[in-house]
């Protein structure tokens, strides 16, 4: 079975990301894929086991393995916290719907340490591009302006919220180069300030729910085992 085999047959979650699940798309915008698949039962019981993520088949798309997901949705990875909360579905089947159904147990104060690393590393290469060239790359900067306020406010609420709402507008001039670099590197103190102040009030259990998805998991394995290798008759 070929990698794009298991996503066109096998996805049980798939969104839209980026810009336009975000509420900052333009006319040029990119539409960014975003998909959980499950691979068979029977391909773990192989020496060669199945790819834990594809790129494609469609251009701009990316998809994980059901336990890949799972496993960096636990230790509060931006990327795949953001995909479970993507307002932009196209397509999750019984077990897609069971996904989104846990999207809390994934959620912990581990997103602070998560989020905030992130920022971090993009403040620093935004950093580097300052020095060398004088300005940033305004797109990275305004979406690290975007993370740092979705951070604040998943510590306040305990609720992931993708769409940036009426900070479109001042975003979109930060994308287009309309705001200092002095003027974005005080929003983003402030940003981080408040995400710092939200973390000791938060909401947020110390950590996820692991049990609770772990049963989930062993549940869709033992069904694709069946599946595959049903009992006989008694």
């Amino acid at each position: 079975m070929q990698p794009e085999d298991l996503v066109r047959d096998h996805t049980i979650y798939a969104c839209v990301m980026g810009s336009r699940a975000f509420g900052l798309a333009t006319e040029s915008s990119d539409t960014d894929r975003r998909g959980v698949f499950v691979a068979p039962a029977p391909l773990f019981w192989r020496f060669e086991k199945p790819p834990t993520h594809v790129d494609g088949p469609r251009p701009e798309q990316f998809s994980w393995e059901l336990e890949r997901f799972c496993a960096l949705a636990l230790r509060g990875n931006p990327n795949i916290l953001e995909c479970l909360h993507s307002p932009l579905v196209e397509h999750a089947d019984g077990t897609g719907r069971e996904l989104l159904a846990l999207r809390e147990a994934f959620l912990s104060r581990r997103v602070y340490a998560t989020f905030i690393g992130y920022a971090r590393d993009q403040r620093r290469r935004l950093d580097a591009d300052v020095r060398a060239h004088g300005a940033p790359r305004w797109k990275h900067a305004m979406h690290l302006l975007r993370l740092l306020a979705g951070a604040r406010d998943l510590l306040r609420t305990g609720r992931l919220a993708l769409d940036v709402g009426d900070a479109r507008p001042r975003l979109l001039a930060v994308k287009r180069g309309e705001v200092s670099w002095s003027e974005v590197e005080s929003w983003a103190g402030r940003l981080a300030d408040e995400a710092e102040r939200a973390c000791r009030r938060t909401p947020l259990p110390a950590e996820p729910d692991q049990r609770r998805v772990e049963d989930f998991l062993f549940r869709v394995r033992h069904a694709s085992a069946l599946a595959h290798h049903p009992p006989g008759p008694a």
